[in-house]
């Protein structure tokens, strides 16, 4: 049986961003399947009292500075976003939403909300504009909102990013490979090494 990595992610996180553009390419280098796990990171912080560092000035700071020199070293475009934080709980839905009746169609949306959020600095925060992006990446944000206040689709996002606490999650990205856990976008290459192993 091939290994896999799990990838849990909200679409809120700059880091978790950046871990998604390398994913793929450390897949194919590793010959591995990524299982994708939508969660929500707001839920993380609440169950295990962590927070995000740009809260903390100096850290915030810093971070921003080091997202941008991973961003570079990556060759992908990214900035911060002036409407941070984003409420992700609707998006997030939406996400596990299309990852359980159309999962052919998650990556491409995910791909359009975190272009959005971190690249164009759009103000997701507004649902006039979350829709208008929607819209612009091929889905209808009606028929997605509908999706994202299905009561099986609230349970299931709950249910995982408990899961994700009790595995011993606490941000945004977070991996396993097998059991072992990797947290940040800063430790890919133990994401992959593990892979190979």
């Amino acid at each position: 049986m091939s290994k896999a990595v799990e990838f849990y992610f909200d679409v809120g996180s700059p880091a978790a961003y950046l871990a998604w553009t390398q994913l793929p390419r450390i897949a194919r280098e590793t010959r591995t399947e990524i299982e994708y796990r939508p969660f929500l990171l707001g839920g993380v912080f609440q169950a295990t009292g962590n927070r995000s560092p740009m809260e903390v000035p100096a850290k915030g700071q810093y971070l921003q500075d080091d997202l941008q020199r991973f961003a570079a070293r990556y060759g992908v475009p990214f900035r911060h976003n002036p409407h941070f934080p984003i409420n992700t709980l609707t998006l997030m839905r939406m996400v596990l939403g299309l990852q359980l009746r159309q999962p052919d169609r998650m990556v491409s949306f995910v791909d359009a909300v975190y272009r959005a959020i971190w690249v164009d600095g759009r103000n997701m925060n507004d649902p006039a504009v979350a829709g208008a992006v929607i819209q612009q990446a091929g889905f209808d944000a009606e028929k997605l909102l509908a999706l994202a206040s299905d009561p099986a689709v609230k349970d299931e996002l709950k249910a995982d990013t408990q899961e994700a606490v009790a595995r011993g999650a606490f941000g945004a990205p977070t991996f396993f490979v097998g059991g072992e856990m990797f947290w940040g976008q800063d430790r890919l290459d133990f994401v992959k090494e593990a892979l190979q192993a």
